[in-house]
């Protein structure tokens, strides 16, 4: 019985080392095989590879950004969405003159702006108003640009001819759609009208400024685009999906702090941008109040605002610097306010259309003055919406001999060029 018992043992003995081997092996070519696919050198570690080293796609998109509104913010989001990385080219002072005639807002403001817009990654300075093959080797070259973006609206330069034509004939140019419903000269004709002086020249001038600015190219009926004082209205019709794309659509943390800002934000400017930088600087959310229409026509005159809530909501959503926007918010800042959107601070700058606040006696802030969390701040730059209406309305002639020059230039180009694909 020993000797049998022991040779069954050797049999058990040997069918256990074969079945051990056979796992270890399996194991070691499983192990294998994943290599094989996952490790540097297999397929599926290829793929990987690929993919993390997978070259971000760059476009490049150039304008004036003269009197930056939510239309050009859009148009900087579209082009955006085409690519990985969004590099944006500001044209010169010297440039703008040279094709179009003087800037509204001089280069250092127009860069604050862009430089502000939540879509933009990089931004060329002093950029050329057309793209010569010369700087679009350098955008290929130097700044790794794969495509070029515009309008659809043609850029033509003053001889007729498309500023984007080299990029079209290379291939690399794509298009994305105008926002309709404003323009930079439909916002200089709002302010040209709303502002003018009580004065028999001013009121002969009304009709013909009327005829030049209205919209659609020619004079409008009271009821179709001007108010009884003569302001422009916007026909800018707003709707959820707008406010939800230019919306960052995330809220604050459990313990975010927070800081609250309110004011018209009307023609958002340069000033605008940097006040909501040192704001947002002071917490970890920054909440926005955007006056109604009549709240601003109340207390800045019945020719504000100039453009209208959702107008100014979208300029504002579009900074970088602003987390959540409340359209139309009240003028005084209640306690019930404070204690629902959970408020750490609330601020105000320096400059500013109205100051006197405090001394009034219905103060906006009171509440959050007597709660210890009010804080004024020091403007960096002395703008308001007021300091950019006086520059239209000082140099109204040179404005409006840019926009004639703008359509003798577009009548060349329709008159010499036929449609090139994708215009």
């Amino acid at each position: 019985m020993g000797s049998y018992e022991a040779v069954v043992g050797e049999k058990h003995h040997a069918a256990a080392k074969w079945v051990a081997t056979c796992m270890v092996g399996g194991v070691i070519v499983g192990v294998s095989l994943l290599g094989l696919y996952s490790g540097s050198g297999g397929p599926l570690g290829l793929w990987k590879s690929k993919r993390k080293n997978k070259k971000p796609i760059r476009v490049y998109m150039d304008g004036c950004f003269d009197m930056m509104h939510y239309g050009h913010c859009n148009a900087l989001r579209q082009a955006r969405a085409l690519g990985d990385q969004l590099v944006v080219g500001v044209v010169s002072d010297a440039e703008i003159i040279a094709n179009k005639g003087p800037p509204v807002t001089p280069l250092h403001e127009r860069l604050v702006m862009v430089n502000a817009v939540k879509w933009v990654d990089e931004v060329i300075n002093e950029a050329p108003y057309a793209i010569t093959e010369e700087f679009m080797k350098k955008l290929f070259d130097e700044y790794k640009i794969d495509y070029i973006i515009h309008g659809d609206d043609p850029c033509v330069l003053p001889d007729g001819t498309d500023a984007y034509a080299h990029a079209k004939k290379a291939g690399r140019y794509k298009q994305i759609k105008r926002t309709e419903g404003v323009s930079s000269t439909d916002i200089v004709g709002r302010m040209l009208l709303c502002v003018r002086e009580r004065s028999v020249t001013e009121n002969s001038n009304h009709a013909s400024l009327q005829r030049q600015f209205s919209s659609n190219g020619h004079s409008q009926k009271f009821e179709d685009g001007v108010s009884a004082n003569g302001t422009r209205i916007s026909h800018f019709l707003p709707t959820s999906r707008r406010i939800v794309q230019f919306s960052n659509g995330r809220g604050p943390g459990p313990d975010a702090r927070i800081v609250y800002i309110d004011g018209a934000f009307d023609l958002f400017h340069a000033g605008h941008v940097e006040i909501l930088r040192l704001a947002r600087d002071l917490g970890d959310f920054l909440l926005v109040g955007i006056h109604t229409d009549q709240t601003v026509s109340a207390t800045r005159g019945s020719h504000r605002p100039i453009m209208n809530l959702h107008e100014r909501s979208l300029s504002v959503l579009a900074c970088r610097y602003v987390d959540e926007v409340i359209i139309g918010a009240p003028w005084e800042v209640s306690k019930d306010m404070i204690t629902t959107f959970d408020i750490s601070l609330v601020v105000h700058g320096t400059v500013a259309e109205n100051n006197d606040f405090q001394k009034e006696q219905c103060n906006p802030y009171a509440v959050p003055i007597s709660m210890g969390i009010f804080k004024v701040l020091e403007s960096t730059l002395d703008i308001t919406t007021t300091t950019i209406i006086r520059r239209i309305v000082s140099n109204h002639e040179a404005y409006q001999k840019r926009n004639a020059k703008k359509g003798e230039s577009e009548k060349k180009y329709y008159e010499g060029k036929t449609h090139v694909s994708g215009d």
